[in-house]
């Protein structure tokens, strides 16, 4: 009869071969496979890629709140749809796009209780969000030298620290999901925190990391082997497999065989790829606590201070009052800045510590940062953190001369950060190549850090803006930041949202702030 010839695609047979194998397979008898249950949603991904399977993916019908993005909202369905199938995976949007709200908008919806573990600095922040989206939720924090047993809650919020000190505790205690938030803490296998959340009692365990692979790609087995243990198969088969052969680089075929094995247990979405759902700017405060010296040392200042206050006549009481404000905000920063005062750099505050963790995240995802600060002394000790890590800089405050040069030398360079004192640098600089904006501490006046924020969202400026301000919790700078939204309401009242008419600081706002 008739001979038919059949064009095979010995690439596409491959693909498959592989697939199978990544999925470890077992073949049972001709073209039946047997393979574990968590490897199914890569399978079927694979096999939708292949054109092999025409099926859409269930919809995931959530109720969920109105105030969601689209993408946090496709987000949310994500973790569910993952958490449905028994399946846990990492959460890789880019830093500013809202994974903790995401993740808790996830925890009402399917039911706790949950843990989140996250770096000491941001469990006062996951406190704060919890109030603020999910304020029907019980939560608790197990923190402290007093901590005592973990107490039942919808949700528990730890440290990594303390996690690795309390193990068997939280061994002991079963949650439905488990959150490591920054995950990339757990970047080493060999390291007790890693052990210490592998060994966690989950049933669904989910990461949330804006960077993911830090060094190697042993830093995401390791993540990976805590959201679905064994996904990526042994810790060696995985190194001979893939991180050995791509560490020495040109394999586009191993390189998009090992994203066809993460595409379903992974999702990153960059600020680019989702900014017709975003604002132009993205404004955020990161809390933080004071070191227990410099809580002290404040709280000293804080009734000297006020005494001072009560005790200067008319005209003098104002300037006692402003004299008084700087050194408390001075305090707030660290205790450096504060003259005459001996301090060793452990007890001198927190927030270069926060500091230094929003660049690791901001900058191991390719973003370029303004660091703004009022006090130059503040912005100088950034300077050995910046050294230490390894990180190019430029640098502008009142004394620098030949500005443009330094401007043009970021705006041209590669340098990730630009620290630039606030009076200095406020106006009157084209910055578009930086995409993320840190102020280390607060002014009363909106205006002046609303200029500083758009040196770097102005026209020419492709991508969104993300600023953060660094805040300390239950100190003066929180009454700064309820003062600056009274004035910013008052300046859109009357001005339609210019600036340039925001009146002075009052005498009884002042004495205010040190009420």
């Amino acid at each position: 009869g008739k001979g038919k010839i059949a064009v095979i695609d010995s690439e596409f047979i491959e693909e498959v071969n592989e697939t199978l194998t990544d999925s470890e397979a077992l073949q049972n008898s001709p073209g039946i496979f047997e393979i574990n249950a968590q490897q199914a949603a890569f399978l079927k991904t694979s096999a939708r890629d292949f054109g092999m399977l025409v099926e859409d993916e269930i919809e995931v019908d959530l109720d969920l709140p109105n105030f969601l993005r689209p993408y946090q909202v496709a987000g949310v369905k994500w973790l569910y749809r993952l958490s449905e199938f028994e399946m846990g995976g990492i959460l890789a949007d880019d830093m500013g796009l809202g994974k903790t709200l995401q993740t808790l908008t996830f925890i009402a919806k399917k039911g706790g209780p949950a843990l989140v573990v996250c770096p000491s600095s941001l469990v006062s922040n996951w406190a704060d969000e919890c109030k603020k989206w999910v304020p029907e939720l019980k939560i608790a924090l197990h923190v402290g030298g007093q901590r005592g047993e973990i107490l039942e809650a919808d949700i528990v919020i730890t440290s990594y620290a303390i996690l690795r000190i309390d193990s068997e505790k939280f061994q002991a205690r079963e949650f439905d999901i488990a959150i490591l938030d920054e995950a990339q803490q757990i970047k080493n296998p060999d390291a007790q925190i890693s052990k210490a959340a592998h060994h966690l009692n989950a049933k669904h365990r989910f990461a949330l990391s804006g960077t993911p692979v830090e060094n190697s790609l042993l830093d995401f087995w390791s993540i990976m082997e805590f959201a679905l243990p064994g996904y990526l198969g042994p810790r060696k088969l995985f190194l001979e497999r893939f991180e050995k052969p791509l560490r020495k680089g040109g394999d586009p075929a191993l390189a998009r065989r090992l994203a066809r094995k993460l595409k379903p247990v992974v999702l990153r979405r960059l600020k680019k790829e989702v900014a017709k759902d975003l604002p132009d700017r993205i404004e955020q405060v990161r809390y933080c606590d004071l070191a227990p010296k410099q809580q002290g040392i404040y709280q000293q200042l804080l009734q000297e201070s006020r005494s001072q206050v009560e005790a200067a006549d008319g005209g003098r009481k104002r300037m006692v009052a402003l004299t008084a404000l700087l050194r408390l905000r001075q305090a707030c920063c660290d205790l450096r800045l504060l003259p005459g005062l001996k301090v060793e750099d452990k007890d001198a505050g927190v927030k270069l510590d926060n500091l230094e963790e929003l660049l690791s995240e901001a900058i191991s995802g390719g973003h370029r940062v303004l660091v703004f600060s009022q006090f130059v002394q503040l912005l100088q000790g950034v300077v050995p953190i910046l050294l230490g890590n390894q990180w190019d800089y430029c640098y502008l405050d009142g004394s620098t001369k030949k500005r443009s040069d330094v401007v043009e030398r970021f705006q041209e360079g590669d340098a990730p950060v630009f620290l630039i004192s606030l009076k200095a640098g406020g106006v009157g600089l084209n910055l578009t190549s930086a995409d993320t904006v840190i102020h280390l501490d607060p002014w009363w006046n909106p205006a002046v850090e609303a200029q500083a924020t758009d040196r770097a969202h102005r026209i020419g400026q492709k991508n969104v803006v993300t600023s953060y301000k660094l805040i300390t919790r239950g100190t003066v700078e929180e009454k700064i930041l309820a003062l600056q939204e009274e004035k910013k309401k008052m300046m859109e009242a009357v001005l339609d949202g210019g600036g340039a008419l925001v009146p002075g600081l009052e005498e009884e706002e002042l004495l205010d702030l040190l009420s």
